[in-house]
């Protein structure tokens, strides 16, 4: 496919697409007669994987490293496999300081909540009438 194609199916620009070539995120792609960019579908797994890890906050120096890793083949499984589960940990520590946060932010909605109950509550129901302004003194 081309890269317009790959574009659309990806969710990434062109733009984007050639800068993670020339980083190394992506393999250089074949080239068709006319020197075009020519993807195999295969990629779009590749790049769904990657922006799973940029959206769990891989640094991109982390993500270069594991791409390297994933370009030596089998032989580097285990160290791959050490990176990411170095990343797993942070993203879990992450994901529990959001809960925690969570925790705090629905503990002060709720005491919003109470307080705009107990107002109404002890609101006077007795209709008060407006206060009239006061008209100015003339000296």
């Amino acid at each position: 496919m081309k890269i317009g194609e790959l574009a659309k199916r990806s969710g990434l620009t062109a733009y984007t697409i050639r800068y993670y070539e020339q980083i190394g995120l992506l393999p250089a792609p074949d080239k068709d007669a006319s020197g075009q960019r020519d993807y195999d579908a295969s990629i779009l797994t590749w790049i769904e994987f990657l922006g799973r890890l940029k959206a769990t906050g891989m640094p991109i120096r982390e993500m270069l490293r594991y791409a390297a890793l994933r370009e030596k083949g089998s032989a580097t499984d285990a160290e791959r496999r050490t990176l990411l589960e170095a990343h797993r940990r942070k993203v879990r520590d992450h994901v529990a300081d959001l809960q925690a946060n969570l925790l705090v932010l629905d503990a002060k909605i709720s005491g919003y909540a109470d307080a705009e109950k107990r107002i109404e509550t002890q609101h006077d129901p007795v209709k008060r009438k407006p206060l009239r302004a006061r008209r100015p003194r003339t000296l």
